[in-house]
């Protein structure tokens, strides 16, 4: 395997200063890419910025908050005019919402808030990256899904139905883009460790590990080996596709 695959090239990853963001941003500059990181939280951004820049990467942090159309314009803007191009975009940034919560209870505020970050932010990352990918005529752009999208979490109506979005969303903008160059792929994690899910109610954790096969929560840096093979340029014949990281779960 090349352990320069994205030499000379500029990747985005937005919710890249903690998580899953972050694991794939350092391995994407391992392998050679400058990396610009959208975050809202304006202390991990800089201190992830400082640890890349540490290991003698090139990199950049801006504060997006992806649900802002202006501000994701602005946040693309500040990268073509420090890089000059965008080849890369993982949207990463998400949140889980209420948990063992029936539809019931669910409330229309807590619903219209992780639409707008899980879905509606999708689609801003993705419309105003393919605007810069198309002019090159090459892009590989991952929005980061969930199992829940594929098979649905109970008690987490908000969350599942967004991350269906947002698969949705893939095959759509896949072919639409399929003769551009350009490649458009989702990855469907089951339960991975992370800052994320500190929130979540035990019982709802617990459930949702029960339904993992091996038996074990999925690591950040599992995450981020597949992300990175899918955003290579190697990876030029899958686009509108899903791809699995489930430890087993996934059914389809």
């Amino acid at each position: 395997m090349d352990n320069r695959r994205f030499e000379n090239q500029v990747a985005i990853i937005s919710g890249g200063a903690d998580g899953l963001g972050k694991a794939i941003a350092l391995r994407l500059a391992a392998e050679g890419a400058k990396v610009a990181l959208f975050d809202l939280n304006d202390q991990k951004l800089q201190a992830t910025i400082h640890e890349l820049e540490g290991l003698g990467g090139e990199a950049l942090g801006v504060r997006v908050d992806i649900v802002s159309e202006h501000e994701v314009i602005a946040g693309y803007e500040a990268v073509i005019k420090k890089f000059g191009r965008v080849d890369v975009v993982i949207n990463s940034a998400g949140i889980v919402g209420p948990t063992s919560t029936s539809i019931l209870e669910y409330g229309v505020d807590d619903f219209d808030r992780i639409y707008r970050v899980n879905l509606r932010g999708a689609f801003l990352m993705a419309k105003y990256g393919l605007t810069h990918m198309e002019k090159c005529q090459y892009g590989r752009m991952l929005l980061i899904a969930s199992i829940a999208g594929k098979e649905g979490n109970p008690f987490m109506a908000g969350y599942s139905a967004t991350k269906a979005g947002v698969i949705g969303l893939v095959k759509g903008l896949g072919k639409e883009f399929a003769n551009n160059g350009i490649t458009i792929n989702g990855l469907a994690p089951a339960v991975i460790k992370t800052a994320m899910n500190e929130d979540t109610d035990p019982e709802q954790l617990a459930y949702m590990a029960s339904k993992i096969p091996m038996g074990r929560l999925g690591t950040v840096a599992e995450v981020a080996a597949m992300a990175s093979f899918i955003v290579s340029p190697e990876n030029s014949f899958s686009t509108g596709f899903i791809y699995d990281i489930s430890g087993g779960r996934a059914t389809y």
